[in-house]
């Protein structure tokens, strides 16, 4: 009797740590999926705002109309890519925009009335604003790849992955051209 006993709480025991780990495995991807998500929302919004810059620079730069073309062009991108799934690709779009972005803003230099103009000001500061949050949910997703990783090298999460079938996630990259130092010339 007291054999049995001692079977059910050690089968009990063994059921609570399979679905421990099984639970700590989904609660780390629903977190990655939700990361995911917000880099989604970002994006969206910096393509958004896009329409607003453009418009209310080209009064000032009439001439500077391929610098506002390939604006336009980066947000079709990133606009024609944001019902896909391919993360990489958003986040490429994303990148070609956000340059061509800074390409405004650094011509926008030589238009003192551009510059001082209330509208683009504030479409220049909630830009700024998005690429913060476009950065830090960047980060959210690295970080929420770092736990599930852990979760998958380390021991038991390691015999528990190879039980459920997980697989490592995959890291957000900054391209190689984001990592080079800009050269300043005086």
């Amino acid at each position: 009797m007291l054999g049995w006993i001692i079977l059910i709480i050690v089968v009990v025991v063994i059921l609570l740590i399979v679905f421990g780990y099984y639970n700590r495995f989904a609660i780390l991807k629903n977190r990655i999926e939700n990361s995911f998500a917000q880099i989604d929302v970002q994006l969206r919004k910096r393509a958004d705002l896009v329409p607003n810059l453009v418009s209310s620079v080209k009064g000032y730069m009439k001439h500077e109309k391929t610098m506002i073309r390939e604006v336009n062009e980066a947000r079709k991108a990133l606009v024609s890519v944001m019902p896909s799934g391919d993360m990489a690709k958003k986040i490429k779009a994303g990148d070609k925009l956000q340059g061509a972005l800074k390409s405004i803003f650094a011509i926008a230099e030589n238009y003192p009335n551009l510059k001082a103009n209330e509208n683009f000001l504030h479409l220049q500061q909630e830009l700024s604003a998005i690429e913060d949050k476009v950065a830090y949910a960047r980060q959210f997703y690295n970080d929420s790849i770092l736990g599930y990783n852990n979760l998958c090298r380390t021991v038991p999460g390691k015999w528990f992955a190879s039980l459920f079938g997980k697989k490592e996630g995959k890291y957000l990259e900054i391209p190689a051209a984001s990592r080079t130092v800009p050269k300043l010339s005086f």
